[in-house]
């Protein structure tokens, strides 16, 4: 208490003789606090100059929480890693890093001499199952009529069967490269094929340039789409049991900005990690949020379990001096003034720019106190004290 008589007491000196070397500054804009014993006397013309606010202790709800951290991510649905079902040399790749795409769009164009084998070996194989049918069918008349032998039946009908199931067999390995078995019957040729876009997002990765050689196995680029973003939260064993559905979820992303988002618990983990001793928790965004986020940002989070009231006032009327805390205590008013006293009060957590106030008890309920402008009235202004 003895630190802040020493600032108000240099405060109203610093006030005297700055209104003695500045006559010309107006008497209704300079600060006229003056301190007598350990009370402050605040003018009502300073106080509306400084835009202050007089308020009392009101009962707030304070979240009980369970802290966590994780990743904004995507369904598994949402997420495309486009490969080649073929190896070949990558032709052409029009996308870069960013690029919006739609589903069906061509991502890539793959060139192997390969792709004209596959499709000869088709086209022979068309050609042999038109004979071979015609075969088959010869034989099994010949047979229900007993001109044939089974065994030459059983050989016509095993040849015909084989060129089937190769045929279905080419057929399918041409569809999955995009070429239309059709048109390759038909005698169309192509040495190049087209992968396209599985899904409608954004390209997030791309793993190969033009000219690039790929096996089936390689990674050509991967696609997100961001429409259904969520929270995939990592909690505690020991938390596990507080959580719940429809839980309130708060949540900032600290490497781009402090601002608090909410979302709400959806799933709530039934299996634990042997080594970390981690659930994870999927969490819904807001959807006025979500258009803010991009797969793999790092949160920190709140899961809200329960909500308590306390008696708090606004984090502003809270002022610290030498590690203590204090607010300033409206002890009377009159038409000219306010008489302040500063109280030592124990805070609490904040929530919604309110901070409970722990020793609330030992104040009058009624009370009134300065809740905006007491850190410029017992702190700027004796910094101010201290440069005069």
């Amino acid at each position: 208490m003895q630190y802040i008589k020493s600032i108000l007491l240099l405060l109203a000196f610093t006030l005297a003789s700055c209104n003695n070397s500045e006559k010309k500054v107006d008497s209704t804009e300079s600060i006229a606090s003056e301190k007598t014993e350990e009370n402050i006397h605040l003018s009502k013309v300073q106080f509306e100059n400084a835009k202050m606010e007089i308020g009392q202790l009101t009962e707030k709800p304070f979240a009980q929480t369970v802290q966590t951290s994780g990743v904004i991510d995507v369904p598994p649905q949402s997420r495309a890693m486009v490969s080649a079902f073929a190896g070949g040399y990558i032709k052409n790749t029009p996308l870069l890093i960013g690029s919006k795409v739609s589903k069906g769009q061509r991502l890539v164009t793959i060139e192997n001499p390969e792709f004209i084998t596959m499709q000869q070996n088709y086209m022979e194989t068309v050609a042999q199952l038109s004979y071979l049918s015609s075969e088959y069918e010869r034989q099994k008349t010949m047979l229900e009529e007993n001109i044939t032998s089974q065994k030459s039946f059983l050989k016509a009908e095993s040849e015909y069967k084989t060129a089937v199931a190769r045929s279905n067999s080419l057929k399918k390995n041409l569809q999955m490269l995009n070429i239309n078995p059709a048109s390759v019957a038909a005698g169309k040729i192509v040495s190049q094929v087209n992968i396209y876009s599985p899904i409608d997002g954004h390209v997030t990765q791309v793993f190969v340039n033009t000219g690039t050689y790929v096996s089936p196995a390689d990674k050509i680029m991967e696609i997100i789409n961001a429409d259904h973003i969520h929270l995939e939260l990592k909690v505690f064993e020991k938390d596990l049991l507080q959580l719940k559905k429809n839980q309130e979820i708060l949540f900032s992303v600290p490497e781009a900005s402090k601002e608090i988002f909410k979302g709400d618990v959806h799933l709530v983990g039934t299996s634990i990690d042997p080594n970390s001793r981690v659930a994870i928790i999927h969490g819904h965004i807001d959807e006025k949020d979500e258009q803010n986020f991009t797969a793999g940002m790092f949160v920190e989070a709140q899961i809200v379990t329960a909500t308590t009231n306390h008696l708090a006032l606004p984090e502003d009327a809270i002022v610290e001096l030498e590690g203590k805390k204090y607010v300033l205590l409206v002890e009377k008013e009159d038409a000219e003034e306010f008489e302040l006293h500063p109280v030592e009060v124990k805070p609490g957590e904040t929530h919604n720019g309110f901070t409970r106030i722990k020793n609330a008890a030992a104040l009058m309920k009624n009370s009134k106190f300065l809740t905006k402008g007491a850190f410029g009235l017992l702190q700027e202004e004796g910094a101010g004290g201290h440069s005069h």
